[in-house]
C-alpha cells in the first residue's frame, strides 16, 4: 500500500502519462475518502480548452490503471472533469492561456486588481489596470504582480 502523498505523485503521473497531447495538462489532483469509498478528483485543462470526451478518455485509462497495478484496494470512484470558469488559476500555464481575458486578482495584503492579463513572466503577470481620476478621462497602466502577492486569480466572465 502506497503512503497518500505517493499514490497522489504516482495517480498524477498516470493522469500525465494519458493526457492527448502535450497542450493538455494537470491542474489538480485530490483524493477524499468517504466510508468505504476513495474519491479522486482530477482537473485537466488544456490551451484550447477541454472536452468531455477527453474527460472520459482520460478516466477510463487512469481506471484501468489502478485496477492493472491494484493502487487503491478499496473502492474508488473517478471524476475527471475541467476547471470551471470561477475556478482560480492555479499554475503558469493557466495565466497563459487566458492572456487577453479580464483577471481579478485578490492580493496578499487584501488588495484587489482588476484588469487585462497582456503578459505572464516566470516571475509572475502583468495587467493593464484602467485608472480612473475624477473629471480626467480614464488611462490604462500597466502593473506588474509577482506569483508570490496573488492570493487567487479569478477571470471575469463578460456576458456582452
Amino acid at each position: 500500500m502506497h503512503t497518500m502523498s505517493g499514490l497522489k505523485e504516482t495517480l498524477a503521473e498516470l493522469v500525465e502519462k494519458h493526457l492527448p497531447d502535450a497542450s493538455h495538462f494537470l491542474v489538480e489532483l485530490s483524493m477524499g475518502t468517504k466510508g468505504e469509498q476513495t474519491t479522486l478528483n482530477i482537473l485537466i485543462d488544456a490551451d484550447q480548452g477541454v472536452t468531455i470526451d477527453t474527460c472520459a478518455k482520460v478516466s477510463r485509462a487512469v481506471s484501468d490503471e489502478i485496477e492493472a497495478k491494484e493502487l487503491i484496494d478499496n473502492a474508488y470512484r473517478i471524476e475527471v472533469s475541467s476547471p470551471g470558469v470561477d475556478y482560480p488559476l492555479s499554475s503558469k500555464r493557466q495565466y497563459q492561456k487566458n492572456i487577453g481575458r479580464t483577471l481579478k486578482v485578490n492580493l496578499e495584503e487584501g488588495k484587489e486588481a482588476k484588469g487585462k492579463l497582456t503578459n505572464v513572466t516566470d516571475q509572475g503577470i502583468v495587467l493593464l489596470v484602467a485608472k480612473k481620476e475624477k473629471g480626467k478621462k480614464a488611462t490604462e497602466e500597466e502593473t506588474s504582480i509577482p506569483f508570490e502577492d496573488i492570493k487567487k486569480s479569478v477571470v471575469q466572465v463578460s456576458f456582452k
